[in-house]
This record gives structure tokens, C-alpha cells and sequence, in this order.
């Protein structure tokens, strides 16, 4: 499974029992995968807000999927705030693919466009912002 794509421990757990191994042996095959360096939560974490980050989320959503994969946020946390992480500029970018060039004339289409971009998992005050 390893070999595909980086899992969490949960994840991992998870398949493995639904699989119908046994829970000691899961335990004590993810303890050795995280001692050799082969399983990590924090590396699955940079992984998986990259790939999400290029499909055009923002970082509340991917913190929340990630805590739904069971990756602690000390995990995640720094990566998420990475000065690296530019995410005004993917804001822009998911604004301009869906909306383009169209004026937002009326509130209505104003609380649409925000209500959209917070499913994304954009801040409110960046939204804001890139609105004003």
C-alpha cells in the first residue's frame, strides 16, 4: 500500500483491518513502518496539502480533512503555515477559474461567491479581501 502513495497510520489501520488482519499485528507493523522511517504522518501531511493545495482548496478545508484522516494537527500544522504556502494566490486562482472576469453587482451574488470560496476553505477576511 506504502508504495503507491503515503498513507496515515489511521489509514493504514484501517485498511489493514478491514482486510482482517489482527489488531496486535497491525499495531506492531505500523510501529515498525514509523521506526524505519517507512510511515509518517507528517510526511503523508506535506503530501496531501500539496496535492490539495494544486486542486485549488484552502487550508481550513484540508486541516479538516486531515484531522479526518487522523493526522494530529502538530502534524500538519507547520506545513499548513509554511511561508511557502501562498494561499492568497491560489484564492485568486480559484476565484478567477470559476468566476473569470464577471462583476459581482449585487449582494446576493456577493454572499454566493463567499459562501463558495469558505467551502473551499479560504479564511473569511482573505475573501473578504480579495472581494473589496
Amino acid at each position: 500500500m506504502l508504495a503507491r502513495r503515503e498513507h496515515s497510520a489511521f489509514e493504514l489501520r484501517r485498511k489493514l483491518l478491514q482486510k482482517g488482519f489482527v489488531q496486535t499485528d497491525i499495531e506492531a507493523g505500523i510501529a515498525q513502518l514509523q521506526t524505519e522511517g517507512l510511515l509518517s504522518d507528517r510526511r503523508f501531511a506535506e503530501s496531501y496539502i500539496h496535492m490539495r493545495k494544486g486542486k485549488g482548496y484552502g487550508p481550513l478545508r484540508i486541516a479538516q480533512e486531515l484531522k479526518a484522516k487522523g493526522v494530529a494537527e502538530s502534524d500538519f500544522k507547520q506545513s499548513l503555515d509554511a511561508d511557502d504556502q501562498d494561499w492568497s494566490t491560489v484564492l485568486r486562482h480559484v476565484y478567477q477559474k470559476k468566476y473569470g472576469d464577471q462583476t459581482c453587482d449585487n449582494m446576493n451574488e456577493k454572499a454566493k461567491r463567499m459562501r463558495y470560496l469558505q467551502y473551499r476553505g479560504f479564511d473569511f477576511q482573505a475573501i473578504r479581501e480579495l472581494l473589496e
